[in-house]
């Protein structure tokens, strides 16, 4: 690994330990040459998965921009970073299992909004807003209403009933 501060490739590894649920390890180096200290991440290498946009064209998948709508979601709400990167983890671990490559962005959009549901109703809400297209007042008016219809979904308990 290259050291960010000399350029020097000889290094030694401090300490390793899982990171992400076990979705990583990192890693504290030292380089030999400079003695500077820095840290890695080490992630399993996923599938190239593409995105089928609504116009039709694709793109291949980003979990940043996963991450960053749901954050955008959740801005200025009690809503812990950590639940968000695990969220964004569950959403893609079931994309993986569902799809082979294409995945369509309306699925991306459903399994984040279940998630953002689970988490904060008002990160729901301005997620769905944009996901949705809301084009009027009317239509928020209406999801608001439909929220106090739909019961939250605990992440660890899998749907028995889909409609």
């Amino acid at each position: 690994m290259r050291c960010p501060k000399c350029g020097n490739l000889e290094d030694k590894v401090i300490d390793s330990r899982s990171a992400k649920s076990g979705a990583a390890i990192r890693r504290r180096r030292e380089c030999l040459a400079c003695q500077h200290r820095f840290t890695t991440y080490e992630e399993i290498e996923r599938r190239d998965l593409r995105v089928t946009k609504r116009d039709g064209r694709t793109e291949p998948f980003d979990r940043q921009k996963l991450l960053s709508g749901m954050i955008k979601a959740c801005e200025k709400r009690p809503v812990n970073y950590d639940a968000l990167e695990r969220a964004a983890e569950e959403v893609i671990h079931e994309l993986e299992q569902n799809f082979d490559h294409e995945v369509p962005s309306k699925e991306i959009g459903v399994r984040v909004m279940e998630r953002l549901h689970s988490l904060d109703e008002v990160a729901y809400i301005r997620y769905a807003s944009v996901y949705r297209q809301f084009q009027d007042i009317g239509e928020f008016i209406n999801e608001i209403e439909s929220l106090g219809k739909k019961s939250k979904r605990n992440a660890q308990q899998p749907e028995l009933f889909i409609p």
